[in-house]
């Protein structure tokens, strides 16, 4: 078995969840690796917010908000401020995590790509494993509804992701260029595991950049975690979004989602009757990571599953 510490872990991540299942590895200390989602990055109140970089960097820094996301007992003066001046304020951003919204976006405006940001966070933070944004180019989710295209954020924050999403399009991913360090750390892990994000919201934007979709495809050791319990997300609209997109239910969809991509998939013990179903490999284990504790013992078990 692979001495963990020596092991090189790459965890593709968006979201809560995909944050929270780095943490594992990050907590085992393997060499890990956590490309990051930026379809959902936008321009709200003035500065640029990286929302999938920001939780993933929060997390790994142990200063997450209660809830995933955010700063932990961060203040709302700013917003508060704001709201009285009339600027509508349904995506709220606290103060702490503007004052990083506020040196990202000061940066860009410089020049600086945003790969080299976030290594200055990580190192501010004292965050251990390697975070890199997926690209240094502009790439957006975009959600087409009844009432017609979205920006992400307007869809998933402002209209608190209720509507059906008929089509997705990723502006961007066509012609954008990895990161620096992404391709090299996809190429020379032993690992590669799609952490339990939401798969069309999440994890397609980062596949949609051909370079990212033909190293994951390439790769020997691919493995995902499903996002869903009994067919469900504990948080969030990703049965939804799958179902409303054409795919199949449960972890048969997770499976089409990533099809070509990966060699086994991790679901929870509650879908145990689904693993001699999906015709892959598949570890049944306790996906539930809210807990440093939990996450790093998943973590402990896919390695010992896959290396």
């Amino acid at each position: 078995m692979t001495n963990y510490r020596k092991a090189s872990v790459v965890v593709l991540s968006g979201g809560v969840g995909g944050a929270r299942m780095a943490r594992g590895f990050d907590g085992i200390a393997v060499d890990a690796t956590v490309v990051v989602n930026v379809g959902d990055d936008a321009r709200i109140h003035g500065v640029h917010v990286s929302a999938d970089l920001d939780t993933v960097m929060y997390t790994l820094a142990g200063i997450e908000g209660e809830l995933g996301w955010g700063r932990r007992n961060d203040t709302f003066h700013v917003m508060n401020e704001l709201a009285n001046l009339g600027v509508d304020t349904t995506f709220r951003i606290g103060d702490l995590d503007l004052a990083t919204c506020m040196k990202r976006s000061a940066a860009l405006a410089e020049g600086v790509p945003l790969s080299t940001i976030t290594r200055d966070f990580t190192k501010a933070f004292g965050v251990r494993s390697t975070v890199l944004p997926v690209t240094d180019d502009p790439v957006r989710t975009r959600v087409r509804t009844t009432d017609g295209w979205l920006d992400f954020q307007e869809y998933f924050v402002i209209r608190q992701h209720q509507d059906r999403v008929q089509e997705l399009d990723f502006a961007g991913a066509a012609t954008a260029e990895v990161a620096p360090g992404v391709i090299e750390a996809l190429t020379s892990a032993e690992l590669v595991v799609i952490a339990p994000s939401n798969p069309p919201l999440s994890i397609w934007p980062m596949l949609a950049i051909p370079a990212i979709t033909t190293a994951v495809a390439d790769h020997p050791n691919v493995v995902a975690v499903s996002p869903l319990f009994g067919g469900r997300a504990l948080k969030g609209p990703a049965a939804e979004v799958m179902a409303s997109l054409g795919l199949q239910e449960g972890n048969r969809g997770v499976v089409e989602s990533y099809r070509g991509m990966i060699d086994g998939l991790i679901v929870d013990t509650g879908d145990a009757v689904d693993a001699d179903t999906l015709g892959l490999p598949v570890l049944v284990a306790d996906t539930r990571v809210a807990s440093p504790n939990d996450a790093a013992r998943l973590a402990t078990e896919i390695l010992e599953w896959r290396t």
